[in-house]
């Protein structure tokens, strides 16, 4: 093996947690022992870690929350065709051995243990063996976060494997062979996972190697115990690695984490030198010297530990925890904030002590204007089918949206609701304000205007600078900054329409900042060309990126996107009035240093402006090239446009429609068989396909009236149904009419599009053999028709030069915004990707 750099391959993640079980010893003597709250915080963090890596692309992390068997199986063998470069397997739950302890069973959330060995609900580690040896990946990292997971290695050492497929996997494990492992609580992940997940966000190149080295010396140092009082120590394969073999799993911007909690029944190793010196100083001065040393190490320590060291209670009672939820692209600096905040004189009584502290998260902005208006009463009594607790986070105290359009958003729609849980006290004035921007590559600056012009206007004088550039979007359902771009793009154009002005993704990045570190991993030459709509703020505050993979930007600022003005709303809950009026004063202490001086120079470090006047910057000493220092606001977001456009965007990205024309012309014989061959090119691509997308496949054939046969009707299918139909598929020996053909699937498919926005893509796979017949008035009336049915063609060539300049296969997919791949592209992935882009894929 050598030295493996997964970027820009196609990577798969696949994350599988199990946190609740439906058999538990509590209430069934044949159940696992207990839930496992503390891998929610595995699952979700794990995850954030991989997506900010830069490794794994938009879409390449899937997360599998208490899967049963079959769910797991089946997305772990989705996964295992998918892959192509990395594939990374992570398992949490519980786990137990077989007898002579010669297998490992992952336990599912329907697991039991009967006698004789009985295991239902489980998957044993040969069996995911077996999966992952014949994957299509050329790398495999399995990590194991259960009890005995050290035991797979030996697994691993006797599977049975002729071909040596094995060696291509390499393992991670949370401990020694033959130890169960504490399950941890339900405020934070278990200490192995929080320590991986700690070095992979420290940021820069994390090699397998370096992870399992740093988590190893991080656990030790912690002194984390198993059950027995064991020391954990996690294991690997075949340590030590050598330089020349070894895994790339992350090579992002660094994060700021919080500070590592105590090892489990221990103090903080930093204390115990300082707690020897207050033992020696309480036989000297008594017990009030004491309490006032303690009084500091609480404050340092945040309490933890210290009430054990004089024998009652200590000198600050526990803090009151304010929970914040926060817009995604606001989280970082609403963090700050906070801990800014916590640490300061306005939230430290005059006895030292701590006053609050504060907990800031974020969830999918659509996510959480729904579940505040119509999910009120599933969040404060979950559901087993509707569970906010679980898909967004705890009731929040303080809800910061990115705009206080949100706000009516939510008061609108829970009107229509017959009864609410929580109720909304929005702060007259918006904290801050930040410009939403199109963020250009310097090279290509100088052909915009930076101020004065709308969106559509700097879109089009982009492309006249560049034919080639690119426009990136995070995901409007995610982040208020990306559907308030969106309104704006939309503006009166068909949404599909507007749609096919951005950059193709298979899914777009969740956050602006996940897009500006994604740009460079997708090559140097997208990075250099591809301008991004995202907060002005991050382009003053900086993303964390490393500087010599990331393209410099400057601003410009489209006057028809309204800007954030993130709202501070407090939200009080029904029958939460127990401690109503300590949470009531923490909530007004926390507001009023937020929008007062030390708040504000915070906000002014991040980049934002003032939310008055003409919105000059905070932190006016320092203004970055390629940001205006001054502007006037575009208009305010209007929360009816911004229902409508995410309807839009919902129907434009909802159940999509595909026509598959294939090539079934003698001359195609010698290219039909195998993976490689026409119906297994269009096989490959089925997953990127769901249940509710409608497709059907043409075989091309026939120069008369009759230029097709239908191989699979237009419709909903299961997928082997599909793939039978692929499978019976012939060759003909007739010639085939690309002209005929491409004008008949143009009409069918402006039919069915006619009535809605969901999107729709025709492919045609050709040997090119036929190309004879798109004569030069053949050719002009495709390529006129192409440009005006508003459906994309994705032309797909077998032969190395079907996509150079000027050759009818890259006339019509340029025509109709479409793509055109041939055999000198990787045709494979980047045909998918273009299916995935429409479908909804397997679920």
């Amino acid at each position: 093996m050598s030295r493996f750099d997964a970027r820009g391959k196609v990577n798969r993640a696949l994350l599988a947690g199990v946190s609740e079980y439906d058999h538990t010893a509590s209430d069934d003597p044949r159940g696992v022992s207990g839930q496992l709250p503390a891998v929610r915080h595995n699952r979700t963090g794990l995850e954030d870690a991989l997506r900010r890596g830069g490794v794994f692309g938009a879409g390449e992390v899937r997360a599998l929350a208490s899967p049963a068997p079959d769910d797991f199986t089946l997305e772990l063998r989705r996964v295992c065709r998918e892959a192509r470069g990395l594939l990374l397997l992570y398992f949490a739950g519980h786990a137990v051995t077989s007898t002579s302890g010669s297998e490992l069973h992952l336990q599912m959330r329907t697991a039991r243990v009967l006698p004789g060995n009985g295991l239902p609900g489980s998957v044993s580690f040969t069996e995911v063996l077996g999966e992952l040896t014949e994957s299509n990946a050329e790398q495999v990292v399995v990590i194991l976060d259960c009890c005995y997971a050290g035991n797979a290695a030996g697994i691993w050492h006797r599977f049975d494997d002729p071909k040596r497929k094995k060696h291509k996997i390499l393992l991670l494990m949370s401990v020694q062979p033959n130890r169960c492992i504490l399950g941890g609580d339900a405020d934070a992940a278990t200490p192995f996972t929080r320590e991986l997940t700690h070095v992979l966000d420290e940021g820069g190149e994390v090699w397998l190697s370096e992870l399992y080295t740093k988590v190893k010396e991080r656990m030790e140092a912690a002194n984390y115990r198993a059950e027995d009082d064991d020391p954990q120590r996690p294991q690997a394969l075949a340590p030590p690695w050598k330089q020349e073999a070894d895994v790339l799993l992350a090579a992002g911007p660094g994060i700021v984490v919080e500070r590592p909690e105590p090892a489990p029944g221990g103090w903080f190793p930093w204390l115990r030198p300082l707690v020897a010196r207050a033992r020696e100083t309480f036989a000297r001065s008594g017990r009030t010297a004491l309490a006032a040393l303690l009084a500091v190490l609480a404050t340092a320590a945040g309490g933890y530990g210290l009430l054990a060291l004089t024998g009652d209670s200590g000198p600050c009672a526990p803090a009151l925890e304010l929970r914040v939820l926060a817009d995604p692209d606001l989280e970082p600096a609403v963090r700050a904030v906070a801990d800014d905040y916590v640490t300061s004189d306005a939230n430290t009584t005059g006895e030292g002590c701590r006053r609050s502290g504060v907990t800031v998260n974020s969830a999918g902005s659509a996510a959480v204007v729904n579940a505040l208006a119509e999910r009120t009463d599933a969040w404060q009594q979950p559901r087993e089918d509707d569970n906010p607790q679980r898909d967004i986070g705890p009731q929040p105290d303080v809800w910061i949206p990115a705009t206080g359009a949100d706000i009516d958003r939510v008061t609108t729609a829970a009107a229509e609701e017959d009864r609410i849980f929580a109720r909304l006290e929005p702060e007259a004035e918006p904290i801050a304000y930040s410009p939403v921007v199109l963020a250009v590559p310097k090279q290509l600056r100088a052909d915009l205007e930076p101020t004065g012009q709308s969106l559509s206007r700097l879109l089009t004088d982009l492309k006249r600078a560049d034919r080639k550039a690119e426009v990136h979007r995070p995901d409007p359902e995610f982040t208020d900054a990306a559907l308030l771009a969106t309104t704006s793009l939309y503006g009166d154009a068909d949404a599909r329409d507007a749609e096919l002005d951005l950059a193709r993704t298979e899914r777009p990045e969740p956050t602006a900042v996940r897009l500006l570190c994604a740009l460079p991993g997708r090559g140097t030459a997208v990075d250099h060309r591809g301008a991004a709509l995202v907060p002005e703020f991050l382009l003053k505050s900086g993303i964390g990126c490393h500087p010599v993979t990331r393209a410099p930007r400057v601003a410009a600022y489209p006057d028809d996107v309204p800007g954030l003005e993130p709202a501070f709303v407090r939200v009080r809950w029904e029958d939460g009035d127990r401690d109503a009026t300590a949470r009531d004063d923490a909530v007004d202490r926390f507001h009023t240093w937020l929008t007062g001086k030390e708040g504000r120079a915070v906000l002014g470090e991040y980049g934002f402006r003032s939310a008055k006047g003409e919105r000059g910057l905070l932190d006016a000493a320092s203004v970055p090239e390629g940001l205006t220092e001054s502007l006037r606001p575009a208009r305010t977001a209007d929360p009816k446009t911004m229902n409508r456009t995410l309807a839009d965007y919902g129907n434009a990205h909802g159940p999509g429609r595909v026509l598959y024309l294939l090539d079934s012309s003698g001359s195609m014989a010698g290219r039909w068989d195998g993976p490689s061959g026409g119906p297994g090119i269009l096989r490959q691509t089925l997953p990127g396909l769901g249940g509710k997308d409608e497709y059907g496949v043409w075989a091309v054939h026939g120069t008369g009236d009759r230029t097709h046969t239908e191989l699979l009707p237009f419709g909903t299918h299961a997928r082997r149904e599909a793939e039978r139909a692929l499978g019976a598929a012939e060759v003909r020996d007739a010639e085939a009419d690309p002209p005929g053909a491409l004008l008949d699937a143009l009409a069918f498919m402006r039919e069915r599009g006619g009535g809605d926005d969901r999107p729709q893509l025709i492919v045609y796979l050709t040997d090119g053999e036929d190309d004879g017949r798109l004569t030069r008035k053949a050719l002009e009336e495709v390529v006129d028709r192409a440009g005006g049915a508003g459906v994309p063609v994705t032309m797909v060539s077998l032969s190395s030069s079907g996509c150079d300049q000027g050759r009818p296969a890259t006339r019509i997919a340029e025509a109709s915004r479409g793509r055109c791949l041939d055999a000198g592209d990787d045709l494979v992935p980047a045909l998918h990707d273009e299916v995935a882009r429409i479908g909804t894929g397997e679920e």
